[in-house]
């Protein structure tokens, strides 16, 4: 309906709880990273993907920059959303 929130509900209250349960562990995780990263016998791999993650939770992640050299045309982007 025209006027109506899409979520007039808002939030259900079972994900804010199962929410804040996870939260509890949020130091055991940030430690299981970290003890990924600094494993030296951990694949490359896991521990470059755990170094990611402690990084991108500490400053956020990086923001894209899309740069183009030379003379070519400008690129239009254009972004639908199902429905629409």
């Amino acid at each position: 309906m025209k006027g109506q929130s899409g979520n007039p509900g808002g939030r259900p209250r079972e994900i804010g709880e199962i929410r804040d349960l996870a939260r509890v562990h949020t130091a055991d995780a940030i430690e299981a990273l970290r003890g990924i990263a600094v494993d030296l016998t951990a694949p490359a791999s896991a521990r470059v993907a755990a170094s990611e993650a402690l990084l991108n939770r500490a400053w956020g992640r990086p923001s894209l920059a899309i740069s183009a050299e030379g003379e070519a045309e400008p690129v239009e982007l254009v972004v639908r959303w199902a429905g629409q």
